[in-house]
């Protein structure tokens, strides 16, 4: 069973750039939430409640202004900063601590999810106990992403960066699965031309051994990738137009915590109070009047 994660919200954000020259782009709103709500709402449906979250040096402090320990949520959270982006398999080099013997999954801080029975899909994976998994999504413009081949049994043949030529439509999202070898599998990568640890090399070491799979979002599901302004407001509109059809908010993490029973109404209370006079406490004490 995967108890611990980690989001690895450092980076650059240079495609955002001048907005993230002063903010790191994962405090940046989509619509009335920071972005990293949303990650961190993955890995809290899938009840991970150990997460560590790798930001980028000098701020720090930016990111304990909103989530400060996790215990106003019930569950921990760890910070460690990364002095400069070596690439994602350097989350788990940067993590070896805080993995210790554990198996472990890894969300990207910009990546947005969200369907109708995604958390029992979460929970689904949560109990893998070797090998890694990953979650893909069928898209548009395969070129632009990594992309890979599946058998029947959901078993990944093969994978490749942006490829030119049709390969597949099948996206790697930024969500991972991984057994507690992936440390060692992490350390033992070489940089790139980029001179970047690659994900890629990484999941080739599973698939290699026969041990990398998928899991597939399905139709009424939805990945969206917050890298460029374009797809940033993209979600902003998308989350915006669910919650205002629905009255339901996406990534409400005081709500998530709530239902699943690790925080109580006095807890929702002191959130209501430390976000003051906004929709979102709004939301939360209607929540409170719901369960009276």
């Amino acid at each position: 069973m995967i108890k611990k994660g980690i989001i690895l919200a450092g980076g650059q954000g240079t495609r955002m750039s001048p907005l993230t020259k002063a903010v790191n782009k994962q405090l940046l709103p989509v619509y009335d939430k920071p972005l990293i709500f949303y990650p961190l709402s993955i890995l809290m449906l899938a009840k991970i409640r150990d997460i560590l979250i790798i930001v980028n040096k000098g701020q720090l402090d930016q990111y304990k202004k909103i989530l400060p320990n996790g215990n106003n949520l019930g569950i921990k959270i760890t910070y460690k900063e990364q002095d400069k982006p070596r690439g994602l398999p350097d989350a788990f080099i940067l993590g070896e601590k805080f993995i210790g013997k554990s198996n472990v999954a890894m969300i990207l801080g910009d990546n947005f999810f969200y369907g109708q029975n995604l958390s029992s899909k979460l929970m689904q994976n949560t109990k893998l106990k070797n090998g890694a998994k990953i979650v893909l999504h069928k898209v548009q413009k395969p070129e632009a992403f990594g992309v890979a081949k599946i058998k029947s049994n959901n078993k990944i043949i093969s994978i490749k960066e942006k490829p030119k030529k049709f390969f597949s439509d099948l996206a790697i999202t930024g969500l991972y699965f991984f057994d507690n070898k992936v440390v060692n599998y992490a350390k033992r990568l070489k940089p790139s031309k980029r001179n970047e640890l690659e994900i890629v090399d990484l999941l080739n070491i599973y698939r290699k051994k026969n041990k990398l799979t998928a899991d597939l979002i399905g139709r009424g599901g939805a990945w969206l990738d917050t890298g460029s302004i374009e797809d940033f407001y993209k979600t902003s509109a998308f989350v915006s137009a669910i919650e205002n059809r629905q009255g339901l908010k996406i990534a409400c993490l005081e709500e998530i915590a709530f239902n699943s029973g690790w925080i109580n109404k006095k807890q929702i209370n002191n959130a209501v109070n430390f976000y003051g006079n906004c929709d979102y406490s709004k939301y939360l004490k209607r929540l409170l009047k719901i369960h009276k």
